[in-house]
């Protein structure tokens, strides 16, 4: 074995940003082939680990370990924050980074900004959900989103980029001045016509997809009859759908093992029946066909969230900046280069 310790680099966010922004549908592209290679068993992907603090319920910092083969090829793990308290300082709730290792020496090879690549695998995500859910049905000429942050607006770019347009787009938010925000990045946006809602029935009634993008902790959203229309909906935030409706749903996941854990909803759907059958597959198994959807209920995408996908696109971006010669390599990095000691740690001794 000829190893050698490979460069560190600092991927700031500014880099990240001008990577991935207009090249949404390469995205869309490289979270359907991580999707893939996850189902097809080549990668690794444990469980995430949530730090949680006793004196601030409402906050978490959560690590995603993860390994993708394939065309990827890398190891490394997501740290990713969540303060909602942030809100109401009028600075973002999450904040993330990725740190990606060699596969072969298992050295770190970059630390990068990872809010947004957190943000962009998200949405790619939810865009080709939908497209995959909805190719029997017919695309919806109605969306309605519910929550209006950072993630409601990438998930509205990237159905942009995949081809999407509405006739009609729905707006539902506690608060009305966050509501109004989200309503001039769509009218900026153009498209459909634009209402702002004031109760969660009238927007996932008027809605054939609906998209939760909310920082809820537990189920806000119980009556099954507002779903009675069977759209589809893309539950990101995995925790506004009372078990009732999850159980009266068509019930697609990314992965069933990590989503059916720490109180998401299909986790409480599963604690009220003791079973799972009520998990129709995986993404997956819907590219691949071995799971076909009903058309005469509702059907409901929840992503845990897989760390594959977050490395997927960092090793996009890495990729992509050290091909154009823009890493920022962080000379030294790594002191003790030599398993018996080194010239410069001996001068440092000396």
């Amino acid at each position: 074995m000829n190893a050698q310790i490979p460069p560190f680099a600092v991927i700031p966010g500014s880099q990240v940003h001008q990577v991935l922004t207009g090249r949404e549908r390469q995205v869309i592209d490289l979270i359907e082939d991580a999707y893939r290679v996850h189902g097809e068993g080549d990668t690794v992907n444990p469980p995430s680990y949530f730090l949680r603090f006793p004196d601030r319920p409402a906050s978490r910092i959560i690590a995603l370990p993860a390994s993708i083969g394939g065309r990827t090829q890398v190891d490394g793990l997501k740290w990713i924050s969540s303060f909602p308290q942030n809100i109401d300082a009028g600075i973002p709730r999450a904040s993330a980074v990725v740190v990606l290792n060699d596969q072969a020496t298992g050295y770190p090879i970059a630390c990068m900004e990872s809010s947004i690549i957190s943000a962009a695998r998200t949405a790619a995500s939810a865009a080709l959900a939908a497209d995959w859910l909805t190719r029997e049905r017919g695309r919806p000429r109605r969306v309605g989103f519910f929550g209006v942050g950072f993630i409601a607006r990438y998930i509205h770019t990237y159905l942009n980029a995949a081809g999407w347009s509405f006739d009609e787009v729905g707006v539902h938010d506690l608060s009305p001045e966050h509501a109004q925000g989200f309503r001039s990045y769509l009218e900026r946006s153009g498209g459909g016509r634009i209402t702002v809602h004031d109760t969660a029935e009238e927007l996932i009634g008027s809605s054939d997809l609906v998209v939760f993008a909310t920082v809820a902790g537990t189920p806000h959203v119980s009556d099954v009859s507002w779903f009675s229309h069977n759209p589809v909906v893309l539950h990101v935030s995995l925790r506004d759908l009372a078990p009732e409706i999850v159980l009266n749903s068509a019930n697609v996941v990314d992965d069933i093992e990590h989503c059916l854990k720490a109180d998401t909803s299909p986790h409480l759907a599963e604690q009220a029946v003791q079973h799972r059958d009520f998990i129709d597959g995986t993404l997956f198994d819907v590219m691949t066909g071995r799971v076909r959807l009903p058309e005469d209920r509702p059907v409901v995408f929840s992503p845990f969230g897989l760390g594959v996908l977050d490395l997927a696109v960092s090793k996009h971006v890495y990729d992509t900046v050290r091909e154009r010669g823009e890493l920022t390599v962080i000379d030294d990095f790594f002191h003790e280069v030599s398993r018996y000691g080194n010239d410069k740690a001996s001068d440092a001794r000396g």
